[in-house]
Parts: C-alpha cells; structure tokens; sequence
C-alpha cells in the first residue's frame, strides 16, 4: 500500500459525538461484496431525513465538499460493534483520515489495517477545526511525520500509536511489520532452543 506522509486536501466537518459504527454504516448494506464498494452507504441514514431526502444542512452532503479526504468530528466516533465495514465506508467514500477526540479501539485498528488515520486531537483543537471547518475553511494538511494539522496559518499537535504510525508511513500491513522483526525473532527462537532443547519439536 501506498505510504501516509503528508495529505494536504478538502475536510469536511462532522459535529457529533458517539458516532458509532452501526451509524456509520447501517448493517442492511454489510449484505455487499467488498468488491462492490461501500462509499454510498457511508453515514447512509444520517444523510437523509425521515422522508428519506438527502438532508441540505449536512456539510457531507455539500456538493461543494465533493472530494473531501478529511473528516472532522467530536469525541467517540467509531464506538460501537466491531464491524470493519465501516472502514470500508469510509475509504470507499475517499476518506483517508478522521480527526476526533477519542475513537472506538476496535474501529481505530481497523482503520489503520485500511490505511484511514485516526487522528485524536483534544476537545478544543476538534472545536477549533470544527468551527473553522463550518465557517469556510475548505482544506487542512495532515502531516503524519510531524503529527501535527495545519489549518491556514494554525497548527494543531495530534496523537496515534507509535506501531499506527510505523504502519502508516511505511505502507505496511501486520505482516509487514512482523517481517521487521524477523532477526529478532530467529534470535529468540535460537536462544529458546538452546535453553529448552526439549521444548523444540523432533
């Protein structure tokens, strides 16, 4: 997979918290292949209103946000079951990181094993970016080596787990990053045998 360095593209504001995956995407559309995509089921219910109209006061529905590979929210989003279809979602509607306080742990590992940063920034760097997001501001830069968000002339620090990062910025999946390790892994398996001959099969 391609690596996650620096994205510099439109954002898009989401300003709820506890978003979680059975809204992200609801379960009649998990009936899909993977092949088949998920990006219109992405926030599906959301998005429209009782009536089923696409609702016109959600910034995901601005046809001027078109494109947008940010997304913006407030704290939890991503709780909830543990499906990965609602990575899928996401990165089949173009998103490549979601900025928010806190994230659900299963969703967080998910996203990343799809190469979607989870970006958690505090509460009030989230309002910031939110507010900023909702009057105008069309585009942040995500700069994974700094952690850290520009938003115009602002920067804002944020946070991912050290192995995330490794992942991201290389373009590896787990077994990549277990093939890292491999010397160290010939090395403890030596030692063990030499320590507990026993214990190493015939």
């Amino acid at each position: 997979m391609r690596p996650f360095t620096t994205l510099t593209a439109p954002a898009v504001p989401l300003p709820l918290a506890g978003v979680d995956t059975d809204q992200i995407i609801p379960a009649r559309f998990m009936k899909r292949t993977r092949a088949e995509g998920y990006g219109d089921a992405l926030l599906h219910d959301l998005r429209r209103d009782g009536s089923g109209a696409v609702r016109t006061d959600l910034a995901l529905n601005d046809p001027t946000r078109a494109g947008a590979r940010i997304l913006v929210a407030r704290r939890n989003f991503g709780g909830g079951s543990s499906r990965e279809a609602a990575v899928y979602a996401l990165a089949d509607a173009g998103f490549d990181c979601v900025v928010a306080p806190s994230f659900g742990d299963i969703f967080s590992a998910n996203a990343v094993n799809n190469f979607v940063l989870p970006a958690r920034v505090e509460e009030g760097i989230a309002e910031r970016l939110l507010a900023l997001l909702e009057g105008g501001l069309r585009e942040l830069t995500v700069d994974l080596e700094a952690r850290e968000i520009a938003a115009d002339a602002e920067r804002f620090p944020f946070a991912v787990r050290e192995d995330w990062r490794t992942k991201l910025l290389r373009g590896w999946d787990d077994l990549d990053l277990t093939l890292n390790e491999a010397e160290a892994i010939r090395t403890f398996a030596a030692g063990r045998a030499e320590r507990y001959p026993w214990s190493v099969p015939g």
